[in-house]
C-alpha cells in the first residue's frame, strides 16, 4: 500500500508539472479583423497571421522599463508591418488579450512610437505567465513625459490574441 501511496503521488506531480507547461504554452499567432484588405479566413472574415509570419517580419527591438518589468529589451515586429501586412485601413486597433481584455489604441502611434508587438524579452520567447505570447511595448524611456501615467500604462498590452482595426 506503502507504494501505491508514492506511486500515485508520483503520478499525481507529473500530472500537474506536464499540466502547468502546457497552461504556458500558448501559439504564437494573431487574428486580425475589421477595416483589412486581406483575409485569410473567409468563414471568420480575419487574417491569421501565423507563427512563420510573424517570425520573417522584420526584428525590432525597444529597449525599456515598464510599469511591470524592469529594463528590458523587447522584440519583435513592428506593429505597423502587421497592419500593412493586412491592408488595414483605420485610424484605431482594439487590442483582444487571452482573458478578453481589451485596450484601443490610436494607428498614428505606430508612426510616432514605432510601437512593435514583442514575442521575446532579453533573448526569450515570452509565455503567457511572462506577458506572452504578444505584448505591445512603446518606448516608455524615450519618451518618459509621454508615456507614463495610467493613461500610458493601459497602451502596454499583453498576451494578445487579436487586433480590430477600426
Amino acid at each position: 500500500m506503502h507504494y501505491y501511496k508514492k506511486g500515485a503521488r508520483w503520478i499525481a506531480c507529473l500530472a500537474m508539472a506536464l499540466g502547468a507547461g502546457f497552461a504556458q504554452a500558448a501559439p504564437l499567432a494573431l487574428d486580425v479583423s475589421g477595416a483589412i484588405a486581406s483575409i485569410n479566413d473567409p468563414s471568420h472574415k480575419v487574417y491569421h497571421v501565423t507563427e512563420a509570419q510573424l517570425l520573417a517580419l522584420p526584428v525590432h527591438s525597444i529597449t525599456t522599463s515598464t510599469t511591470w518589468t524592469p529594463r528590458s529589451t523587447f522584440s519583435g515586429p513592428l506593429l505597423a508591418d502587421i497592419l500593412k501586412l493586412v491592408g488595414a485601413h483605420g485610424s484605431q486597433i482594439e487590442v483582444r488579450t487571452l482573458d478578453d481584455y481589451a485596450e484601443t489604441i490610436p494607428v498614428s502611434d505606430c508612426d510616432r512610437y514605432g510601437v512593435i508587438v514583442a514575442y521575446s524579452m532579453n533573448g526569450k520567447r515570452l509565455k503567457v505567465s511572462d506577458f506572452g505570447p504578444l505584448f505591445i511595448i512603446y518606448p516608455r524611456d524615450a519618451f518618459p513625459t509621454e508615456l507614463s501615467g495610467a493613461d500610458a500604462d493601459s497602451k502596454f498590452v499583453w498576451q494578445i490574441k487579436g487586433l480590430i482595426v477600426k
